[in-house]
């Protein structure tokens, strides 16, 4: 679990909070008005794309894991459908337009301190666009499951390596 105290100020009145035990755990607590500050989740959504045998990946251009591999993924916006919100980063980093056809697979565990707390993982399929890297990729390519690159990611592995 990421840590809370990244909160210094109550969010309704101003006042430095304290960390007090409060439903289990230590949460950010306003000593004058009482507020009580519980973290939300972080969520991705990623796309497992399968055509002719091969999968579709994406090489990170940015840390964590720069370098290594990754289906395409990123965060699911606030009042955003994960579905659509994965959908939107595989054309965001590959130039391909996608329709999700199913819930794949749900994935949690933070792995890095900027990293999301759950992956919706999607089966979709491809519907249009060219094959171009961008956004946070700095290439995207379909490959084997035998011949796969440097992987980054747990939730990659896991999808990809069942």
């Amino acid at each position: 679990m990421a840590k809370q105290g990244f909160i210094k100020f109550c969010l309704r009145c101003g006042a430095q909070v304290v960390e007090e035990e409060k439903f289990g755990r230590l949460r950010p607590v306003c000593p004058q008005c009482g507020w009580i500050h519980f973290q939300d989740p972080k969520v991705a959504a990623a796309v497992l794309v399968e055509e002719d045998g091969r999968v579709l990946l994406v090489r990170r251009a940015n840390e964590p894991f720069r370098g290594l591999w990754t289906l395409p993924a990123g965060f699911v916006n606030g009042g955003e459908d994960p579905a659509e919100a994965a959908e939107r980063e595989c054309l965001e980093e590959t130039g391909l337009s996608v329709r999700v056809m199913r819930v794949l697979d749900v994935i949690s565990g933070r792995e890095h301190e900027r990293g999301a707390d759950f992956i919706i993982i999607y089966l979709a399929e491809v519907v249009g666009g060219e094959l171009a890297p961008a956004d946070d990729a700095d290439a995207a390519e379909w490959f084997t499951r035998v011949d796969l690159p440097p992987l980054a990611f747990k939730a990659t592995q896991k999808v990809l390596l069942k």
